[in-house]
């Protein structure tokens, strides 16, 4: 039995996407249990709140924020339901949390509850953005850390590669360092530094380092994994959910002009339908917050209810495929490269 902690007080919307969203991924999942964390009365007399036999709601007296100061929600606000239903993770009730919640938030009070494994520095999100494979490319970091050095790069592709296994069964996923270009002379100082850094990685059979990859390659498909640093990673993940209603917007506005256009869609409707599903940012919300002891993965503020359960699906797949086990083991096999990596300085 899987059991998911779910901070069904946060995000945009709260209690209405969130206690939808946990009744469909219990229709789905049978092996699945969910601790709803939030007010308990706010909870259990909501529309959307049936009793299940496989859920139980757990106490929370107090609710982070979307714009709480960091600084509120972990030092005022102790008993939040995004803290409690994270530390459901370090107890031991609950394999992961997922939270739509206060991004900056869910990062600190994660950090401070489930501390940093063994090696990592910083903690990073992961998440995957859509390609024409019709998979997803698991880009990391995407805006926890916006100023990296070298080895957080590394580190973030030793997790990066641990999440793509756990998932996807690929022992050996590829790892893209995103730059400018895809020559070994291009990139900043630090970025030619961390190519260095995931090619020794390569050569002791740490990673499989493809190489530099550019951002058109991240929705190509060209690797599994593109590691970047946080600024770099939130402005492709915003341009990426702007692209998917853009698209959303042009198929609706296009297509009902007049009854020659309505035509015209109703041919063309099912390779419209396919390709606007395709690149529907929805399909790929929950991003995990690698490099904790625990698992804890983020939904968008702005999820509805389909949004939010895929958030629960990749808590359950990285719990089901004992992700944080393989983050550990990765960390072990390649930490005599990166404790080595923390000691070379940036600039030199």
């Amino acid at each position: 039995m899987i059991t998911i902690a779910v901070d069904c007080m946060g995000g945009d919307h709260g209690l209405p996407v969130t206690l939808l969203a946990c009744a469909d991924f219990l229709a789905r999942h049978s092996d699945a249990h969910l601790l709803l964390v939030g007010l308990p009365e706010a909870i259990q007399t909501h529309a959307h709140y049936s009793a299940h036999a496989r859920s139980t709601v757990v106490a929370a007296s107090e609710v982070v924020a979307m714009d709480d100061p960091v600084e509120v929600a972990l030092r005022k606000k102790k008993d939040s339901s995004m803290r409690v239903a994270i530390s459901q993770v370090k107890e031991g009730k609950a394999h992961a949390a997922v939270s739509a919640g206060n991004t900056g938030a869910l990062m600190a009070i994660a950090r401070y509850v489930l501390k940093t494994l063994e090696g990592i520095d910083r903690p990073a999100i992961a998440s995957q953005l859509p390609n024409q494979k019709g998979q997803g490319t698991t880009v990391l970091d995407l805006g926890a850390n916006v100023d990296c050095g070298p080895h957080h790069l590394l580190q973030f592709a030793v997790m990066g590669s641990a999440l793509v296994s756990a998932v996807s069964g690929r022992d050996q996923p590829t790892v893209g360092l995103l730059n400018v270009g895809e020559e070994t002379i291009k990139g900043s100082e630090v970025i030619k530094q961390a190519a260095e850094l995931l090619r020794h990685a390569k050569a002791s059979g740490d990673l499989n380092f493809y190489g530099n990859v550019e951002g058109n390659d991240i929705f190509k498909g060209t690797v599994d994994i593109v590691v970047c640093d946080g600024f770099v990673g939130n402005v492709a993940l915003k341009a990426s959910e702007g692209l998917a209603s853009m698209v959303s917007s042009f198929i609706k506005q296009e297509f009902t002009r007049s009854p020659w256009r309505k035509l015209v869609g109703l041919f063309a409707y099912p390779v419209l339908s396919a390709f606007k599903k395709r690149v529907d940012h929805r399909r790929y919300n929950g991003a995990a917050l690698l490099g904790l002891r625990g698992l804890v993965f983020k939904s968008h503020g702005s999820a509805d209810a389909y949004a939010f359960r895929h958030a629960l699906e990749r808590a359950y797949d990285a719990s089901r495929n004992q992700l944080l086990e393989r983050v550990k083991t990765r960390i072990a096999h390649a930490e005599p490269l990166m404790a080595a990596a923390i000691k070379v300085p940036a600039s030199s």
